[in-house]
């Protein structure tokens, strides 16, 4: 293989385990966000069980996407550690603390308001940071050299907290369609109730993103205006699903909720790739100027090609083994 292919099926691979996090850890973040507006402790019962067995394997993907780039693209890390820093620590940070709650929640009754709280201020913050690091991404870094020559809140611009806001929105839809996918009963219809508000503010928050993306960044003015391009399909397959979700919720199905709400996150995330491609350094380093060293990549994707199946394989087993609904007094706990 020469280096441009293996440069392209790192790009595929880091990508992809990027939406694979995205969709499998972005229900539970949701769930937290949605926390402080749950019917009852009954409720929160519920919807904390309902992910419980699942949410430290959907951060796997977080960890192969991590460790892949810094494999493939080392230089990559030279410049976002620095530009990013603290939106990252605040990521982990959110991350550490719902985890922790997860586990202290149902053994500590005293104290179980604060472990509400750890819960849900920490999916908020976590769903946050995310959405900012990726309006960061999309406005670009001041480089010289591959070194960030910026400031350590550049990251934190009007466009980047538009953006953390947006990602907590759209976790939060994707939590309340996973709830309506895995509870019933009071619990259930809640769930369906809020849907559509959060649909509403998902595409208002689209709709700001969308027009403000062309004016912070030339190229994808370029690339969206100046030529044609299929580019366009992907917002409109994205309306397509968010009109599908509205249709399944009224008709009150369960499961095509979850999959219209996956869709449209799915089209979203692609609209960004093909916006920027291949750039994976804004607003000029290509996903080719940051690769490592050939044999390096064809290495290491010797070894990813075994473990992505594996991943696969016991993600798609324990959603298996847990499917079903959740019920108020159920739980791996």
């Amino acid at each position: 293989m020469e280096s441009f292919d293996l440069s392209v099926i790192w790009a595929l691979i880091i990508g992809f385990g990027v939406i694979m996090y995205v969709l499998m850890d972005g229900f539970d973040l949701g769930l937290g966000i949605l926390y402080p507006f749950a019917p009852n402790e009954e409720a929160r019962d519920v919807m904390m069980n309902s992910v419980a067995p699942v949410w430290d394997g959907n951060e796997t993907w977080l960890v192969l996407g991590g460790a892949g780039l810094l494999g493939a693209f080392p230089l990559v890390y030279s410049v976002y550690l620095p530009a990013l820093y603290i939106g990252v620590f605040l990521m982990l940070a959110g991350l550490i603390f719902r985890g922790i709650a997860f586990e202290f929640r149902f053994k500590s009754r005293r104290n179980r308001v604060w472990w509400n709280r750890a819960f849900c201020w920490g999916s908020a913050v976590a769903a946050f940071a995310q959405g900012a690091v990726v309006g960061a991404y999309i406005e670009g870094f001041p480089v010289e050299d591959f070194v960030f020559v910026g400031g350590a809140l550049d990251w934190l611009s009007p466009f980047a907290v538009l953006t953390g806001i947006s990602l907590m929105t759209g976790y939060a839809l994707l939590g309340a369609t996973w709830l309506i996918l895995k509870s019933e009963g009071e619990v259930q219809r809640w769930a369906y109730r809020i849907t559509p508000a959060l649909l509403l503010a998902v595409l208002s928050a689209f709709a700001m993103i969308s027009f403000w993306t062309p004016l912070v960044d030339p190229a994808v003015f370029e690339r969206w205006f100046n030529h044609i391009h299929l580019i366009w399909i992907l917002p409109t397959l994205a309306l397509a699903c968010a009109a599908w979700l509205v249709m399944a919720v009224y008709r009150r199905q369960e499961g095509q909720p979850f999959i219209a709400t996956l869709g449209l996150f799915i089209f979203t995330y692609l609209g960004l790739v093909a916006s920027k491609w291949p750039v994976i350094v804004p607003p000029n380093y290509t996903i080719w100027d940051a690769a490592s060293a050939p044999e390096s990549q064809l290495f290491l994707l010797i070894g990813v090609l075994f473990v992505i199946p594996i991943v696969l394989a016991y993600t798609a087993w324990t959603y298996w083994v847990f499917r079903g609904k959740v019920r108020p007094g159920d739980g791996y706990h």
